[in-house]
């Protein structure tokens, strides 16, 4: 039996990186990203070499990092005193990004993935107030310790987890959401979502790759983004990914037409949609 090309979840941090990084490396790009290279390394290039599905749909990764950048951008102008990164890999916001000089970001993930992106970073120089917090947020002690310390730190934080809900089960999801909400503070959480027929079709065409100690791919509510207005939160912004990649004109011309065909992220069922939104407490 062959090793699995994903062997543990930081191997997806250095995945997306490689993405950032060629997206950088264009003649006209939609963000720069100067870290990512050196972030993906090249174990990434590997992951992302083996997983022709994704190369096929790199679109989808290059988008999501756009918008993510315009609605943090958008946020922080709006009066955002923390952004709190929820696993936040190898992003380097913090550094390529123009922030507010006081504005805190907190990044929080695994130690090990964190100390790998400090040691790469050493170097450089953010240009916002950078904290890195180790730890393991799926226990859920931990987490709310962690979130209550955050809540006293600021009165309006943007809740940032790119990436990481699909690798959650919906009870993990809900109390997260739940978690976030008990505290005022967390005004804003920045997410991306799939429905279930685009989890379908990620599960068949990654679900070979992903080692035994990786979570499966598993969130994608039926409801769509509105999952989440039974735990007090509404949505705010949502922006379908191949929508907005064909606004930019990252896809193909067929892919284009698909994109003008009216869409319902609240239900999408079995129609493969991806979006990133924002949403807010209600």
């Amino acid at each position: 039996m062959t090793d699995p090309t994903i062997r543990h979840i930081s191997d997806t941090a250095r995945w997306a990186a490689v993405y950032r990084a060629r997206e950088t490396e264009r003649k006209k790009p939609l963000f720069r990203d100067p870290f990512a290279r050196r972030l993906a390394g090249e174990r990434g290039e590997q992951i992302a070499n083996a997983t022709p599905f994704h190369e096929k749909h790199s679109w989808s990764w290059v988008t999501r990092t756009y918008l993510f950048d315009s609605i943090i951008r958008e946020q922080v102008a709006q009066g955002t005193d923390m952004v709190a990164n929820l696993a936040a890999g190898l992003d380097a916001r913090p550094y390529r990004m123009q922030l507010p000089p006081s504005l805190k970001w907190v990044e929080v993930d695994l130690p090990e993935i964190l100390a790998y992106k400090e040691q790469l970073l050493k170097t450089e120089k953010p240009t916002c107030l950078l904290d890195r917090v180790g730890a393991d947020l799926s226990d859920a002690e931990i987490r709310r310790s962690l979130l209550s310390r955050l809540a006293r730190e600021a009165t309006n934080v943007l809740v940032i987890t790119e990436g990481l809900l699909i690798y959650l089960r919906s009870d993990q999801v809900s109390a997260l959401a739940e978690d976030l909400k008990r505290f005022p503070a967390f005004k804003r959480w920045l997410l991306d979502i799939v429905s279930p027929g685009l989890l379908r079709m990620l599960q068949k065409n990654t679900h070979q790759q992903f080692g035994s100690e990786v979570a499966p791919l598993q969130f994608a509510p039926e409801e769509g983004p509105a999952f989440f207005a039974q735990y007090g939160w509404k949505p705010l912004e949502v922006y379908s990914l191949l929508k907005a990649a064909a606004g930019l004109k990252r896809v193909s011309f067929f892919m284009r037409l698909l994109a003008l065909l009216p869409d319902n992220p609240n239900h999408s069922g079995s129609r493969p949609w991806g979006g990133t939104c924002l949403i807010g407490r209600q």
